[in-house]
């Protein structure tokens, strides 16, 4: 028959994906934390929003949730002024250089956004996937233009179901 053609690893996957007790768990949407500053190069702001959300309370403690955004925000504080300053620059010699001045600027948006991510890596490893979140750097679509912009993101992390077989 055709049971007995299966291994036993198979049914008794077959039998926990039927049983009552197998749930299947979804995690929230992201919390979103768009950037606030007044310069913003290539979608990446200089600044994001440092007000504590409401959702947060009671997972993460409003200090470290400032120190997080207070480092980021300081990074990009610096880094930002300098990109714009060279990209005023490579438009001004746009046309002598065809194009080729726009490549530093190009390049140290990147730089930063690399940055960004490695300080978030960091916190992550630090703190935030103990309490079941991830923060990352993610690109959308802005909300009063066609253009993308790059936002906090703050994932919700699966709760692994302990109960579960290996």
């Amino acid at each position: 028959s055709a049971m007995s053609e299966r291994s036993d690893e198979e049914i008794v996957e077959v039998e926990l994906e039927n049983s009552p007790n197998h749930e299947i768990r979804s995690t929230p949407e992201p919390i979103r934390i768009r950037g606030i500053g007044r310069m913003t190069v290539f979608g990446l702001n200089n600044k994001f929003n440092a007000d504590y959300l409401s959702n947060l309370t009671g997972k993460i403690a409003s200090e470290e949730f400032d120190a997080t955004i207070g480092r980021i925000n300081s990074y990009l504080g610096r880094t930002v002024p300098l990109n714009i300053r060279w990209l005023l620059c490579g438009v001004l010699c746009c046309c002598c250089t065809a194009g080729c001045s726009l490549l530093p600027v190009v390049y140290l948006n990147k730089r930063t956004r690399a940055r960004v991510d490695k300080a978030l890596s960091w916190e992550n490893g630090r703190l935030y996937h103990k309490l079941g979140f991830h923060w990352r750097l993610g690109k959308e679509q802005s909300a009063d233009s066609n253009l993308k912009e790059y936002v906090l993101l703050i994932e919700f992390l699966p709760k692994e179901d302990i109960y579960r077989p290996d």
